[in-house]
């Protein structure tokens, strides 16, 4: 089982940068890939990014790419989310999880694989 903690949320402006921070304990040897998800209320839990714990693959939502950079400090056994250019319809609570599973370029966009989730940090940006 691995542990997460998200922090750095926060409300800023549009066009504003921000850096979310997932901070992850326990079988962190096992993780395949850690991914950020966001929930804005009333709507689903989306994918915003993922990136493999020991290779250098990211993977971007549409929606965030050329915005939002994902990395990892295998060290401190942290993943970020570098977020730039703000808009209003990132508000939501952002969430990081991991997988222990071998999941593909679609498998990692899927919420329903990942294992263990954080409590989630809300990020809330104004127009």
């Amino acid at each position: 089982q691995v542990q997460l903690v998200e922090s750095g949320g926060g409300l800023v402006q549009a066009g504003d940068s921000l850096t979310l921070s997932c901070a992850a304990s326990g079988r962190t040897f096992s993780t395949y890939a850690i991914g950020w998800f966001r929930q804005a209320p009333g709507k689903e839990r989306e994918f915003v990014a993922a990136i493999r714990w020991n290779v250098d693959r990211t993977y971007y939502a549409d929606s965030v790419k050329g915005r939002f950079t994902i990395s990892r400090d295998n060290a401190k056994n942290t993943v970020y989310l570098q977020m730039n250019s703000l808009k209003p319809e990132d508000t939501g609570v952002y969430y990081c999880a991991t997988t222990a599973s071998i999941v593909g370029i679609v498998g990692v966009t899927i919420a329903d694989r990942y294992d263990s989730w954080g409590q989630g940090t809300q990020l809330t940006v104004s127009s």
